[in-house]
Protein backbone atom coordinates (compact mmCIF):
# COMPACT_ATOMS: atom_id res chain seq x y z
CA UNK A 1 0.00 0.00 0.00
CA UNK A 2 1.20 3.44 -0.83
CA UNK A 3 0.86 6.28 1.08
CA UNK A 4 1.47 9.38 -0.80
CA UNK A 5 3.32 12.26 2.24
CA UNK A 6 0.91 10.76 4.68
CA UNK A 7 2.35 8.38 7.30
CA UNK A 8 -0.94 6.78 7.90
CA UNK A 9 -3.25 3.02 6.50
CA UNK A 10 -6.41 2.39 5.84
CA UNK A 11 -7.91 1.10 8.83
CA UNK A 12 -11.26 0.04 7.47
CA UNK A 13 -12.68 -2.57 5.44
CA UNK A 14 -13.05 -0.41 2.54
CA UNK A 15 -12.60 0.82 0.30
CA UNK A 16 -11.17 -2.49 -1.24
CA UNK A 17 -12.21 -4.29 -4.66
CA UNK A 18 -14.18 -7.27 -4.61
CA UNK A 19 -12.73 -10.80 -5.86
CA UNK A 20 -15.78 -11.60 -7.26
CA UNK A 21 -18.87 -8.70 -7.99
CA UNK A 22 -21.97 -9.79 -8.77
CA UNK A 23 -21.87 -7.83 -12.42
CA UNK A 24 -19.49 -5.16 -13.45
CA UNK A 25 -20.85 -2.00 -14.31
CA UNK A 26 -20.06 -1.11 -18.00
CA UNK A 27 -21.07 2.92 -17.76
CA UNK A 28 -22.82 5.37 -16.31
CA UNK A 29 -25.87 6.21 -18.08
CA UNK A 30 -28.07 9.00 -16.94
CA UNK A 31 -28.77 11.40 -13.40
CA UNK A 32 -32.06 11.24 -12.15
CA UNK A 33 -33.20 14.89 -10.38
CA UNK A 34 -37.01 16.16 -9.15
CA UNK A 35 -37.56 19.86 -9.64
CA UNK A 36 -40.72 22.10 -8.53
CA UNK A 37 -39.95 23.90 -11.84
CA UNK A 38 -39.14 22.77 -14.84
CA UNK A 39 -38.78 25.78 -16.80
CA UNK A 40 -36.45 26.87 -14.48
CA UNK A 41 -34.39 23.50 -14.44
CA UNK A 42 -34.17 23.26 -18.36
CA UNK A 43 -32.81 26.95 -18.31
CA UNK A 44 -29.59 26.07 -16.28
CA UNK A 45 -29.23 22.92 -17.74
CA UNK A 46 -29.38 24.25 -21.89
CA UNK A 47 -26.89 27.45 -20.40
CA UNK A 48 -24.52 24.64 -18.40
CA UNK A 49 -24.51 23.48 -22.38
CA UNK A 50 -27.07 19.94 -22.21
CA UNK A 51 -29.25 19.23 -25.07
CA UNK A 52 -33.11 18.23 -24.62
CA UNK A 53 -34.34 15.57 -25.79
CA UNK A 54 -37.90 15.35 -24.58
CA UNK A 55 -40.68 16.32 -22.67
CA UNK A 56 -42.69 14.27 -21.61
CA UNK A 57 -45.46 14.96 -18.82
CA UNK A 58 -43.76 15.77 -16.27
CA UNK A 59 -40.40 15.04 -17.19
CA UNK A 60 -37.48 16.45 -19.20
CA UNK A 61 -35.10 14.45 -21.06
CA UNK A 62 -31.08 15.63 -21.66
CA UNK A 63 -28.54 14.49 -23.61
CA UNK A 64 -25.01 15.45 -24.59
CA UNK A 65 -23.20 15.35 -28.61
CA UNK A 66 -22.47 11.39 -27.65
CA UNK A 67 -24.45 8.27 -28.69
CA UNK A 68 -26.32 8.13 -25.34
CA UNK A 69 -29.96 8.79 -25.50
CA UNK A 70 -30.07 10.95 -22.75
CA UNK A 71 -27.67 11.49 -20.18
CA UNK A 72 -30.58 13.90 -17.77
CA UNK A 73 -33.66 13.33 -16.35
CA UNK A 74 -35.93 15.86 -14.24
CA UNK A 75 -38.88 14.91 -12.70
CA UNK A 76 -41.56 17.21 -11.44
CA UNK A 77 -41.57 16.79 -7.73
CA UNK A 78 -42.81 18.96 -4.45
CA UNK A 79 -39.46 19.87 -3.73
CA UNK A 80 -35.77 19.38 -5.15
CA UNK A 81 -33.70 16.79 -4.36
CA UNK A 82 -31.44 13.98 -6.13
CA UNK A 83 -33.08 10.79 -7.24
CA UNK A 84 -30.05 8.69 -8.11
CA UNK A 85 -28.38 7.60 -11.47
CA UNK A 86 -28.10 4.66 -14.04
CA UNK A 87 -25.73 2.20 -15.24
CA UNK A 88 -25.41 -0.16 -17.59
CA UNK A 89 -24.93 -4.08 -17.42
CA UNK A 90 -23.23 -6.43 -20.15
CA UNK A 91 -26.64 -8.47 -20.64
CA UNK A 92 -30.32 -9.46 -19.30
CA UNK A 93 -28.25 -12.27 -17.42
CA UNK A 94 -26.40 -9.81 -15.35
CA UNK A 95 -29.59 -7.99 -14.90
CA UNK A 96 -31.44 -11.36 -13.79
CA UNK A 97 -27.71 -11.72 -10.98
CA UNK A 98 -28.94 -8.55 -9.60
CA UNK A 99 -33.17 -9.32 -9.66
CA UNK A 100 -32.17 -11.68 -6.86
CA UNK A 101 -30.66 -9.02 -4.23
CA UNK A 102 -32.65 -7.71 -1.27
CA UNK A 103 -34.99 -5.03 -2.69
CA UNK A 104 -34.60 -5.25 -6.42
CA UNK A 105 -37.72 -4.24 -8.56
CA UNK A 106 -38.26 -6.61 -11.32
CA UNK A 107 -36.90 -6.88 -14.74
CA UNK A 108 -39.33 -4.61 -17.18
CA UNK A 109 -39.25 -2.77 -20.28
CA UNK A 110 -37.67 0.81 -19.61
CA UNK A 111 -40.05 3.45 -20.35
CA UNK A 112 -37.24 5.75 -21.35
CA UNK A 113 -35.22 7.21 -23.88
CA UNK A 114 -33.20 3.93 -26.02
CA UNK A 115 -35.67 1.65 -24.07
CA UNK A 116 -33.88 -1.19 -23.05
CA UNK A 117 -34.19 -4.03 -20.05
CA UNK A 118 -34.13 -2.34 -16.71
CA UNK A 119 -35.04 -3.16 -12.62
CA UNK A 120 -34.06 -0.47 -9.77
CA UNK A 121 -32.33 -0.85 -6.13
CA UNK A 122 -31.62 1.40 -3.37
CA UNK A 123 -28.25 1.22 -2.38
CA UNK A 124 -27.51 1.45 1.43
CA UNK A 125 -27.65 5.19 1.78
CA UNK A 126 -31.02 5.16 0.19
CA UNK A 127 -30.21 6.27 -3.43
CA UNK A 128 -32.08 5.00 -6.41
CA UNK A 129 -29.53 2.77 -8.81
CA UNK A 130 -31.04 2.00 -12.43
CA UNK A 131 -29.91 -0.84 -13.98
CA UNK A 132 -29.81 -0.85 -17.70
CA UNK A 133 -28.85 -3.46 -20.75
CA UNK A 134 -29.29 -3.37 -24.59
CA UNK A 135 -30.43 0.23 -24.26
CA UNK A 136 -30.49 1.58 -27.21
CA UNK A 137 -27.38 4.11 -28.88
CA UNK A 138 -28.49 7.12 -30.87
CA UNK A 139 -26.52 8.96 -33.94
CA UNK A 140 -23.61 11.39 -32.48
CA UNK A 141 -24.09 15.14 -32.93
CA UNK A 142 -21.19 16.80 -34.07
CA UNK A 143 -19.77 19.39 -31.79
CA UNK A 144 -16.17 21.40 -32.93
CA UNK A 145 -12.77 19.74 -32.55
CA UNK A 146 -10.06 20.28 -29.80
CA UNK A 147 -8.46 23.30 -30.76
CA UNK A 148 -4.91 22.91 -32.23
CA UNK A 149 -2.27 24.07 -29.41
CA UNK A 150 1.24 25.78 -30.37
CA UNK A 151 3.23 24.71 -27.46
CA UNK A 152 7.09 25.07 -26.95
CA UNK A 153 7.99 21.45 -28.94
CA UNK A 154 5.13 21.14 -31.40
CA UNK A 155 3.72 24.17 -33.53
CA UNK A 156 0.96 22.79 -35.75
CA UNK A 157 -1.43 26.13 -35.85
CA UNK A 158 0.69 28.30 -38.62
CA UNK A 159 -1.24 31.61 -40.03
CA UNK A 160 -4.37 30.57 -38.60
CA UNK A 161 -6.16 31.98 -34.78
CA UNK A 162 -8.08 30.71 -31.96
CA UNK A 163 -11.35 31.97 -32.10
CA UNK A 164 -14.15 29.76 -30.53
CA UNK A 165 -17.44 30.68 -30.51
CA UNK A 166 -18.99 32.33 -27.77
CA UNK A 167 -22.05 29.65 -26.81
CA UNK A 168 -22.48 27.30 -23.39
CA UNK A 169 -19.95 24.62 -23.55
CA UNK A 170 -21.21 21.65 -25.27
CA UNK A 171 -21.21 18.33 -23.19
CA UNK A 172 -20.08 15.31 -24.52
CA UNK A 173 -21.16 12.94 -21.68
CA UNK A 174 -21.65 12.84 -18.42
CA UNK A 175 -18.62 11.50 -16.85
CA UNK A 176 -19.33 10.85 -13.18
CA UNK A 177 -21.41 11.46 -9.98
CA UNK A 178 -20.29 12.16 -6.28
CA UNK A 179 -22.02 11.38 -3.36
CA UNK A 180 -21.75 12.19 0.59
CA UNK A 181 -22.96 9.55 2.83
CA UNK A 182 -23.26 8.81 6.31
CA UNK A 183 -22.73 4.77 6.47
CA UNK A 184 -19.66 4.59 3.98
CA UNK A 185 -18.40 1.65 4.66
CA UNK A 186 -22.05 -0.28 3.82
CA UNK A 187 -22.26 1.83 0.77
CA UNK A 188 -19.11 1.24 -0.48
CA UNK A 189 -19.19 -2.09 -0.26
CA UNK A 190 -22.64 -2.56 -1.84
CA UNK A 191 -20.57 -0.85 -5.03
CA UNK A 192 -17.40 -2.94 -4.98
CA UNK A 193 -19.54 -6.23 -4.24
CA UNK A 194 -22.28 -5.77 -6.51
CA UNK A 195 -20.92 -4.03 -9.43
CA UNK A 196 -16.92 -4.20 -9.57
CA UNK A 197 -16.53 -0.52 -8.75
CA UNK A 198 -12.43 -0.27 -8.57
CA UNK A 199 -10.90 2.30 -5.94
CA UNK A 200 -8.50 4.50 -8.13
CA UNK A 201 -8.13 6.97 -5.30
CA UNK A 202 -8.80 7.02 -1.60
CA UNK A 203 -8.05 10.34 0.76
CA UNK A 204 -7.81 8.93 4.46
CA UNK A 205 -7.65 11.29 7.38
CA UNK A 206 -5.33 11.19 10.24
CA UNK A 207 -6.74 7.94 11.47
CA UNK A 208 -6.43 5.99 9.05
CA UNK A 209 -10.71 5.60 7.76
CA UNK A 210 -11.38 6.87 4.30
CA UNK A 211 -12.77 10.85 3.45
CA UNK A 212 -13.17 10.39 -0.26
CA UNK A 213 -13.14 6.71 -2.87
CA UNK A 214 -12.41 7.84 -6.42
CA UNK A 215 -13.91 4.50 -7.71
CA UNK A 216 -13.87 3.50 -11.59
CA UNK A 217 -15.39 0.96 -13.41
CA UNK A 218 -13.69 -2.59 -14.47
CA UNK A 219 -13.36 -2.68 -17.88
CA UNK A 220 -10.43 -5.02 -18.24
CA UNK A 221 -7.84 -3.72 -20.09
CA UNK A 222 -10.28 -1.03 -22.02
CA UNK A 223 -9.17 2.35 -20.49
CA UNK A 224 -11.61 3.20 -17.63
CA UNK A 225 -12.12 7.04 -16.76
CA UNK A 226 -10.31 7.25 -13.08
CA UNK A 227 -13.84 7.87 -11.75
CA UNK A 228 -17.28 7.32 -12.30
CA UNK A 229 -18.42 7.15 -8.93
CA UNK A 230 -16.66 8.64 -5.49
CA UNK A 231 -18.33 8.36 -2.58
CA UNK A 232 -17.60 11.43 0.66
CA UNK A 233 -17.62 10.47 4.41
CA UNK A 234 -19.99 12.83 6.11
CA UNK A 235 -22.79 12.90 8.34
CA UNK A 236 -25.78 11.95 6.35
CA UNK A 237 -26.31 10.97 2.57
CA UNK A 238 -26.21 14.10 -0.23
CA UNK A 239 -25.65 14.40 -3.56
CA UNK A 240 -22.63 16.53 -4.02
CA UNK A 241 -21.94 17.16 -7.59
CA UNK A 242 -21.86 15.11 -11.03
CA UNK A 243 -19.15 16.04 -13.77
CA UNK A 244 -19.81 16.56 -17.77
CA UNK A 245 -16.79 15.88 -20.04
CA UNK A 246 -16.30 18.82 -22.45
CA UNK A 247 -14.08 18.35 -25.57
CA UNK A 248 -10.99 20.78 -24.40
CA UNK A 249 -10.00 23.31 -22.27
CA UNK A 250 -11.51 26.34 -23.89
CA UNK A 251 -14.80 24.62 -23.51
CA UNK A 252 -14.47 25.22 -19.81
CA UNK A 253 -13.26 28.13 -19.93
CA UNK A 254 -16.06 29.57 -22.86
CA UNK A 255 -18.37 27.26 -20.26
CA UNK A 256 -17.48 29.48 -17.20
CA UNK A 257 -17.85 32.77 -19.53
CA UNK A 258 -21.40 32.31 -20.69
CA UNK A 259 -22.57 30.83 -16.97
CA UNK A 260 -21.65 33.86 -15.80
CA UNK A 261 -22.87 36.33 -18.34
CA UNK A 262 -26.13 34.51 -17.59
CA UNK A 263 -26.59 35.16 -14.27
CA UNK A 264 -25.72 31.85 -12.78
CA UNK A 265 -24.03 31.13 -9.75
CA UNK A 266 -19.99 30.02 -9.67
CA UNK A 267 -18.91 27.25 -7.11
CA UNK A 268 -15.28 26.95 -7.64
CA UNK A 269 -12.54 26.70 -10.61
CA UNK A 270 -11.03 26.79 -12.93
CA UNK A 271 -8.14 24.78 -11.67
CA UNK A 272 -6.60 21.10 -12.45
CA UNK A 273 -7.79 18.49 -9.88
CA UNK A 274 -4.74 16.59 -8.64
CA UNK A 275 -6.57 12.97 -8.39
CA UNK A 276 -8.14 12.25 -11.75
CA UNK A 277 -6.24 15.38 -13.55
CA UNK A 278 -9.28 16.91 -14.99
CA UNK A 279 -9.23 20.43 -16.05
CA UNK A 280 -12.44 21.71 -13.74
CA UNK A 281 -15.21 24.12 -13.10
CA UNK A 282 -18.12 23.71 -11.28
CA UNK A 283 -21.24 25.53 -11.24
CA UNK A 284 -24.77 25.42 -9.00
CA UNK A 285 -27.93 24.85 -11.00
CA UNK A 286 -31.10 26.74 -9.30
CA UNK A 287 -31.52 24.98 -6.22
CA UNK A 288 -27.52 25.00 -5.17
CA UNK A 289 -26.71 21.29 -7.05
CA UNK A 290 -23.20 21.51 -8.19
CA UNK A 291 -22.68 20.54 -12.08
CA UNK A 292 -19.03 19.98 -13.12
CA UNK A 293 -17.33 20.93 -16.58
CA UNK A 294 -14.27 19.10 -17.45
CA UNK A 295 -11.66 17.79 -19.60
CA UNK A 296 -8.30 16.03 -19.79
CA UNK A 297 -9.18 13.21 -17.43
CA UNK A 298 -6.70 10.26 -16.03
CA UNK A 299 -7.63 6.60 -17.65
CA UNK A 300 -6.92 3.49 -15.90
CA UNK A 301 -6.82 0.21 -16.58
CA UNK A 302 -8.19 -2.92 -13.93
CA UNK A 303 -4.64 -3.84 -13.65
CA UNK A 304 -3.67 -0.26 -11.75
CA UNK A 305 -3.68 -0.30 -8.13
CA UNK A 306 -4.67 1.79 -5.91
CA UNK A 307 -3.51 4.68 -4.24
CA UNK A 308 -3.69 6.15 -0.63
CA UNK A 309 -3.66 9.95 -0.19
CA UNK A 310 -4.13 12.35 3.11
CA UNK A 311 -6.97 14.23 2.50
CA UNK A 312 -6.89 18.25 3.04
CA UNK A 313 -7.69 21.36 0.97
CA UNK A 314 -4.46 21.52 -0.63
CA UNK A 315 -4.98 17.57 -2.24
CA UNK A 316 -8.05 19.46 -4.30
CA UNK A 317 -6.26 21.01 -7.43
CA UNK A 318 -2.54 21.14 -8.58
CA UNK A 319 -3.14 25.12 -9.49
CA UNK A 320 -6.39 27.76 -9.70
CA UNK A 321 -8.49 28.95 -6.85
CA UNK A 322 -7.80 27.10 -3.86
CA UNK A 323 -11.42 25.12 -2.96
CA UNK A 324 -13.20 27.57 -1.38
CA UNK A 325 -15.25 26.76 2.03
CA UNK A 326 -18.25 26.74 0.65
CA UNK A 327 -17.49 24.44 -2.07
CA UNK A 328 -17.87 21.84 0.86
CA UNK A 329 -19.96 23.01 3.53
CA UNK A 330 -23.11 21.14 4.33
CA UNK A 331 -26.85 22.85 3.68
CA UNK A 332 -27.55 22.91 7.74
CA UNK A 333 -31.10 23.06 7.34
CA UNK A 334 -34.10 20.62 10.37
CA UNK A 335 -33.54 18.01 7.93
CA UNK A 336 -29.55 17.73 8.66
CA UNK A 337 -29.20 18.70 11.84
CA UNK A 338 -31.92 15.80 12.50
CA UNK A 339 -29.70 13.22 10.06
CA UNK A 340 -26.32 14.87 12.32
CA UNK A 341 -28.38 13.66 15.45
CA UNK A 342 -29.55 10.31 14.01
CA UNK A 343 -26.24 9.10 12.58
CA UNK A 344 -23.77 10.12 15.48
CA UNK A 345 -26.55 7.58 17.47
CA UNK A 346 -26.71 5.10 14.68
CA UNK A 347 -23.73 5.15 12.34
CA UNK A 348 -21.09 3.29 13.03
CA UNK A 349 -18.99 5.77 10.13
CA UNK A 350 -19.99 8.69 11.66
CA UNK A 351 -18.23 10.23 14.66
CA UNK A 352 -17.90 13.32 16.80
CA UNK A 353 -13.93 13.51 16.26
CA UNK A 354 -14.13 12.30 12.64
CA UNK A 355 -16.56 15.30 12.27
CA UNK A 356 -14.54 18.26 14.24
CA UNK A 357 -11.23 17.02 12.24
CA UNK A 358 -13.39 17.33 8.82
CA UNK A 359 -14.85 20.80 9.92
CA UNK A 360 -11.11 22.05 11.02
CA UNK A 361 -9.62 20.66 7.46
CA UNK A 362 -12.59 22.18 5.37
CA UNK A 363 -14.21 25.03 6.99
Amino acid sequence: MTIDNAPVALRCEQPRRHPHPTVKAQAITHLIFERPDLDRAEAFLTDFGLIPVSRVADCLYFRGTGAAPYVYRVQRGSHARFVGFGLSVDSVADLERLAALPGASAIKDSPHPGGGRALSLNDPSGFLVEVLSGQSRVPELAHRSALAFNAVDALPRINSTQRPPIAPAEVIRLGHVVLELADFQATCAWYTQHFGFIPSDVQLLPDGSPAVAFMRLDLGSTPADHHTLALAQTFMAAYSHSAFEVVDADAVGMGQRVLAERGWKHAWGMGRHILGSQIFDYWQDPWGDKHEHYCDGDLFTAERPTGYHQVSPDAMAQWGQRMPKSFTKPRMNGAAFKALLVNLRRSPDVTLRKLITMARMFG
